[in-house]
């Protein structure tokens, strides 16, 4: 294939050709690559770029218009990238290290806390709502009429229920946290 212009590669690898397609990015590869690194990232940065510039090629094959100016089309495409990860770089906080000040609960701790105050304000509801809700939670397969019949309500005023005794969990969380 290394005697292929870049116009019948394209066609073969849309065509699905796996060879024209290796073939293009045995072509192209160095100059993707480049561009990156041109711009001072990291090898695993610049790995993610190529591998977006790829992506986008394979996405694009059928609008590549100018063949024999897919070099140019690659380095453009390849550069935005670049720039991409270059601006949300910047938004991110590098640490120092790899040590994180240790300034409270950990998020497992946190979710557990929250877990726990969750049952307690779920444990003072009466047994009609904490049916309801359970069953809502655990079984959302259920029907309205299934779970009406479960928990012995009419149907038409599952709905109004279930309303109430969620309003009523809200409140009492909000008296749990506010211990």
């Amino acid at each position: 294939m290394p005697d292929r212009n870049n116009t019948g590669l394209i066609a073969l690898a849309r065509a699905g050709d796996t060879a024209a397609w290796h073939e293009l990015v045995r072509r192209y590869a160095r100059l993707v690559w480049a561009v990156p690194r041109s711009h001072r990232l990291s090898p695993e940065d610049a790995a993610d770029v190529c591998q977006a510039t790829w992506l986008a090629l394979a996405e694009n094959l059928s609008r590549i218009r100018r063949p024999e100016r897919l070099g140019a089309w690659l380095v453009t495409t390849a550069r935005r990238e670049t720039l991409t990860v270059l601006r949300l770089r910047g938004r991110e906080a590098p640490l120092d290290g790899w040590e994180v000040a240790d300034d409270g609960p950990t998020p497992e701790d946190a979710a557990l806390a929250r877990d726990a105050v969750l049952w307690r304000a779920y444990a003072t509801l009466t047994d009609r709502c904490r049916e309801i809700l359970r069953l809502a939670a655990f079984a959302p397969e259920l029907s309205f009429t299934q779970v009406a019949e479960a928990v012995g309500v009419p149907v038409n005023s599952l709905g109004a229920t279930r309303g109430r005794c969620l309003a009523l969990l809200r409140r009492r969380l909000g008296v749990e946290v506010a211990r």
